[in-house]
């Protein structure tokens, strides 16, 4: 037994959870600006081809989703700290391999540097979850929302970070290029360190002894979730497809501004205003998606991205445009994910929540993988704005499931006692 039934305040302890959360999404936030920015660049340069340059998204997607599942098995079975202490421990492993790559100027290494560090990604995106465990059903939105926004302070600053990383690299002898992902690397270890200290009580396995009834909260409880498999999909289909959309268009973005004259500096503070889009206002988001409902939020952040797509698109020449474009993909993708999420959740009974979690991240991550891969060849093909009006597809695609699931919701109400959510 976790612990004494007098001594559980729910509610305090949700804090206290989020809280450690919070610290462990700005420890990670800081290396991923430097993987998103000098990344592709990397790739590029020592691939010797701008077509190879969207495959350093493309594997640090890919890696987040090979460890999505594992991750999540690692949840079930021993709880989110391990979990996360893990994953967080793996991409420091992955910031060393990508110096080394650097230092060798040899690109498989390179990408499989980067593939490591994108298991951080994994943390990030379990984290959210981990926010819900303990979460009262009319604040879930909000309290996941939170720790999404932590990503933000240290995300905007990590991109720049790399001219400071490349003073820092020739401080110890590194590649110019290497500096950043010393920044990774130290950032990873201490987000491990606070994962495995902080998070005492476990928060899925307390909840899972709560829900069950084995334990017996003193202040708060633990709402029951009725499962709901359609509303589950849905959420899935929305938070994979936007992710597409978001990695798809991002991962060139460097490298057409680079290739249209952007200094180091320029891109830098590019993916900043991007970053700070995607995190920024996700409290607002959660706000909106728990006063208004999760479908009605996810439909705001594809009504969001579209317009993204065509500030990118019709304004590929023009660097304010771009800039525009970029922080309205970042918009569209915070409201699409928190909402998506909180979704999944809340449609997700206790005993499947870490698995359907899992699931939902490897397709998340698989689909930024996909887009990322192909948005090199596209741009490459059709350029900056074909890659962007190609990418409507996908917002497509999550209005036809939406819209689909909206007219076919007529759900079985909920045994007394439960608590779901059908819409929203």
């Amino acid at each position: 037994m976790t612990a004494l039934a007098s001594d559980i305040d729910v509610p305090a302890l949700q804090r206290r959870v989020r809280n450690v959360l919070v610290l462990g999404q700005i420890m990670a936030g800081l290396g991923m600006g430097a993987t998103l920015s000098m990344g592709a660049i990397l790739a590029g340069r020592l691939s010797g081809s701008d077509a190879w340059s969207g495959m350093a998204a493309s594997v640090a997607t890919l890696g987040a989703a090979l460890a999505a599942i594992p991750l999540a098995r690692l949840a079930a079975r021993y709880g989110r700290r391990v979990s996360l202490t893990t994953g967080a421990l793996i991409a420091s492993s992955g910031a060393v391999v990508t110096i080394t790559a650097v230092i060798q100027a040899w690109f498989p290494l390179l990408l499989a540097g980067l593939m490591l560090i994108g298991v951080a990604t994994a943390v990030n995106l379990q984290s959210r979850f981990a926010a819900t465990d303990l979460a009262a059903p009319a604040t879930r939105g909000r309290d996941l929302s939170v720790v999404v926004w932590a990503t933000t302070v240290g995300a905007v600053s990590g991109p720049n970070l790399l001219v400071p990383g490349e003073a820092l690299g020739r401080y110890l002898g590194l590649p110019e290029l290497a500096g950043p992902f010393v920044f990774t690397l130290i950032a990873k270890l201490l987000a491990a360190v606070v994962y495995i200290v902080g998070l005492k009580p476990d928060p899925l396995k307390l909840a899972g002894e709560l829900s069950s009834g084995t334990l017996k909260a003193g202040v708060g409880g633990i709402a029951r979730v009725v499962d709901n498999p359609v509303m589950a999909k849905t959420a899935i289909i929305a938070t994979a497809l936007s992710h597409a959309t978001m990695v798809s268009v991002m991962a060139m973005t460097p490298v057409h501004l680079v290739n249209h004259g952007a200094s180091l500096a320029i891109v830098g503070f590019t993916i900043s205003l991007h970053i700070a889009g995607m995190y920024g206002l996700s409290p607002v988001f959660g706000m909106i998606a728990d006063k208004f409902g999760r479908i009605s939020t996810i439909l705001l952040g594809q009504a969001i991205l579209a317009l993204s797509l065509a500030f990118t698109g019709f304004g590929a020449e023009n660097e304010i445009a771009v800039v525009v474009g970029v922080v309205l993909l970042g918009l569209g993708w915070s409201a699409s994910t928190v909402a998506g999420s909180t979704l999944l959740t809340e449609s997700t009974s206790i005993d499947k929540r870490a698995s359907r979690q899992g699931v939902s991240d490897l397709l998340m991550s698989g689909s930024g993988a996909a887009g990322g891969a192909l948005a090199g060849v596209a741009l490459a093909l059709m350029g900056y704005s074909g890659l962007s009006f190609a990418a409507l597809a996908l917002v497509v695609s999550v209005l036809i499931r939406v819209f689909v699931t909206s007219s076919a919701r007529n759900q079985a109400p909920p045994s007394r006692g439960d608590y779901v959510t059908y819409d929203i």
